[in-house]
C-alpha cells in the first residue's frame, strides 16, 4: 500500500468526511478511490491464508465478506453516521434481513411503526412469522403505544423516521428510552434524511438502515444497503450472516455509492430546499386536501422535525380530491417528473403508494398508515421548483 492514507484529524465535520473518510490508497497513489472488482485474493502461503480464514490477521479472503472497495464505503459511511461499524449489503431489504437474522432468533418479538415500506411490512408479517419472529405493528408516535406493545421477548423496535410515505417523523431519543428499558435495541431506517440530514446514533438509537439505492447513490444507478452500529453488536451477528449467507453488496455498486456519498449534503440540501417550496405551492392549491411534509409548520410532527433534522428531507406526498381517478390523471400527465417508485434521484420521482410500494399489502394495512387511493408521493430532485410546479398543475388543474 502507498504512504497516501494519512489519518484524518478528530473533529471533521460530515461534509468533509463525504469526501475523504475511508480511502486507502493502493501503491499506485490514484487520487479517487480504486474499484477492486475480484473475487478472491491472493495469499503469500498457506500459513497466511489460514490465519486471514480464521479471523487472527487483517487482510481480504474472499469479496463476499471483505473487499478493499466495499470497506472504503462502509468506513465512509460509518464515519458520516458517527458509527463503530458498518455493514454493506446487496440491497436496503437485504439490510432489514441481514438484522433480523444476524441478531434475533425464533421467539424473539419486533415492535415496528405500521407507517413503513411496504416490503418491510411483508417482511415482518409475512416471511419471519416462518421462522418464529414475531412483530406487532403500533399505529402513531405515541411512546406509550410503544410501551404498551413490549413483551418479555421485545428484542427490536423499527421505526422509519420520516416515514414512507406520510412523513410521519418519531421522537428517536423517546423510542431509544422505551426501547432499553425493555432490553430490547432500537433501529431506525435514516434513508430519507442520510446522515447530512439526522444522525439518529445521536439521539439514543442502537442501529441505522440505509437503503443506499436512494439518496446515498443519488443518481438511481445501482442497488445497495447498510446496517450501522456498535461494533460489538455487529461483528458477530449481522457481519456474520453476510458471511455465511452472502447477501452482499458488489464492489462495483459500492465505488459508485462511494462517489454519490461526496455529494450527499449539497444534493439533499438543495432537493430539500425545492421541496419545501413545491409544497408551499401545493398547500395552496385548491385541488389538493392536505399535504405531508415535516418541513411545512402543519406537518403534525413539525416542531420535533426541526429539532432532529436539520431540514424538511425531499420526500412531499399529497391527497388529491377525487381518489385513485385523480391521482392517477396527475400522475400521468406530468411531463417533467418520472413516475417510478423508486426515489432519492436529482431526477423528480412520482407514484401511486396504494397502487406502487404499498401495493401488496392488504386495504386493511394501507388504511391504518394512513395511505388513501388519491395520496400522490413526490420525491424532488434538482429541477427548477417553478418547472415542477407546471408540471403538476397540468394533472391538478
Amino acid at each position: 500500500m502507498s504512504d497516501a492514507k494519512k489519518p484524518l484529524p478528530a473533529g471533521l465535520r460530515p461534509e468533509t468526511l463525504a469526501v475523504r473518510a475511508g480511502t486507502d490508497r493502493s501503491h499506485h497513489g490514484e487520487h479517487s478511490e480504486a474499484m477492486f472488482l475480484t473475487s478472491s485474493f491472493v495469499f503469500p502461503n498457506a500459513f497466511e491464508a489460514a490465519e486471514r480464514f480464521q479471523g487472527r490477521t487483517p487482510g481480504n479472503v474472499y469479496s463476499r465478506f471483505t473487499n478493499p472497495t466495499v470497506t472504503a464505503f462502509e468506513e465512509r459511511l460509518a464515519a458520516m453516521e458517527g458509527a463503530e461499524m458498518c455493514v454493506a449489503t446487496a440491497s436496503g431489504m437485504a439490510a432489514i434481513l441481514s438484522m433480523c437474522l444476524g441478531m434475533l432468533k425464533a421467539g424473539d418479538h419486533i415492535v415496528s411503526s405500521q407507517s413503513i415500506f411496504g416490503s418491510t411490512v411483508n417482511l415482518f408479517a409475512k416471511w419471519l412469522t416462518r421462522y418464529g419472529i414475531e412483530t406487532t405493528f403500533v399505529g402513531g408516535q405515541d411512546p406509550a403505544a410503544w410501551r404498551a406493545a413490549m413483551r418479555p421477548s421485545t428484542r427490536l423496535l423499527y421505526v422509519e423516521t420520516p416515514s414512507n410515505p406520510m412523513t410521519e417523523v418519531f421522537d428517536i431519543a423517546a423510542l431509544a428510552e422505551v426501547a432499553h428499558a425493555g432490553g430490547a435495541w432500537l433501529a431506525v431506517d435514516n434513508c430519507f434524511c442520510t446522515p447530512a440530514l439526522q444522525r439518529p446514533l445521536d439521539f439514543g438509537a442502537d442501529l441505522i438502515i440505509h437503503s443506499a439505492t436512494k439518496y446515498l447513490d443519488g443518481q438511481g444507478r445501482v442497488l445497495g444497503g447498510a446496517v450501522l452500529g456498535k461494533r460489538a453488536l455487529l461483528q458477530d451477528t449481522v457481519y456474520q450472516f453476510l458471511r455465511t449467507a452472502g447477501p452482499s453488496l458488489s464492489a462495483f455498486n459500492a465505488w459508485v455509492i462511494l462517489k454519490g456519498l461526496e455529494t450527499l449534503k449539497v444534493r439533499v440540501e438543495a432537493q430539500s430546499a425545492n421541496a419545501l417550496r413545491v409544497a408551499q405551492w401545493l398547500e395552496a392549491h385548491p385541488a389538493v386536501e392536505r399535504v405531508w411534509y415535516p418541513g411545512l409548520a402543519s406537518h403534525p410532527q413539525h416542531a420535533l422535525a426541526m429539532r432532529q433534522q436539520s431540514a424538511g428531507g425531499a420526500i412531499v406526498s399529497f391527497e388529491v380530491t377525487g381518489g385513485r381517478e385523480a391521482a392517477w390523471r396527475v400522475i400521468d400527465a406530468t411531463q417533467v417528473c418520472s413516475i417510478t417508485a423508486n426515489l432519492g434521484d436529482t431526477k423528480t420521482t412520482i407514484t401511486h403508494p396504494a397502487t406502487t410500494t404499498h401495493g401488496r399489502i392488504s386495504a386493511e394495512e394501507r388504511a391504518a398508515a394512513g395511505i388513501t387511493e388519491g395520496l400522490i408521493r413526490l420525491a424532488v430532485g434538482l429541477e427548477a421548483p417553478d418547472d415542477l410546479q407546471d408540471d403538476l398543475a397540468r394533472g391538478l388543474g
